[in-house]
């Protein structure tokens, strides 16, 4: 497989989420190289990247290695999350354009649309796109990045239950998108609080302290995978 070498990094951060890497697996610039058909260069930075995000560590004798996160510190990525997300749909109140609130509006027709119809799979990338969208709205380049790097963290290190009635989690969006339409901060930060903290809920470790790993696939770590 060969993907631009600024792509290097994203492609790493997937393959780790995805459970294709797994804790406490090696990650070698060779084979790292010549599993995404770059050179050893993009590769190294990415490693950097990754470690910067908590994604790998680098261990004395053996390098660049995927992280092992303890239960505490998943916790914690959750518990920043329903810190931020409501500053973001709040300064999303007082900064959002036309544009967002359209895109906003849309996502909220067709969860609606989906929740009722029981597209469950569908639903969850709706989810994704509507808080992409709403931390983008917030005008903050820094705030939504950090609420993207711990959007990866929790994919990675939870499952995430089907909400039992997705009808009234959308219903919640739509009234967060109100708020935010209104220009009322505290409304819309209000209401996202108790949306994130309901959701917070259906989250699942993926790996328990008692040792599971995750497996995403049955390819050893570090060759190179057919999979692309």
């Amino acid at each position: 497989m060969h993907i631009p070498a600024h792509s290097v990094c994203t492609a790493i951060r997937d393959d780790i989420v995805a459970g294709v890497y797994e804790r406490g697996s090696r990650l070698t610039e060779e084979l790292l190289a010549r599993r995404y058909g770059v050179s050893r260069v993009p590769v190294r930075e990415a490693l950097r990247t990754l470690e910067a995000e908590g994604f790998v560590v680098t261990r004395r004798h053996a390098g660049a290695c995927v992280a092992e996160p303890t239960e505490q510190e998943a916790a914690d990525v959750l518990e920043i999350r329903t810190l931020l997300e409501p500053l973001g749909a709040a300064r999303a109140a007082q900064r959002r354009t036309e544009a967002h609130l359209k895109v906003l509006r849309g996502l909220v027709r067709l969860g609606q649309e989906r929740a009722r119809r029981g597209h469950s799979e569908d639903l969850r990338s709706l989810g994704g796109w509507f808080h992409e969208t709403l931390a983008q709205a917030s005008g903050s380049p820094g705030l939504t990045s950090l609420l993207t790097q711990l959007r990866h963290k929790i994919a990675w290190m939870y499952t995430v239950e089907t909400p039992a009635h997705p009808v009234e989690a959308w219903a919640e969006h739509g009234a967060i998108v109100d708020a935010v339409a209104r220009g009322d901060a505290e409304r819309a930060r209000s209401l996202t609080t108790l949306h994130t903290e309901r959701f917070s809920a259906a989250h699942r470790l993926r790996f328990p302290d008692r040792g599971d790993r995750v497996r995403g696939s049955q390819h050893a770590v570090n060759t190179v995978s057919p999979r692309h």
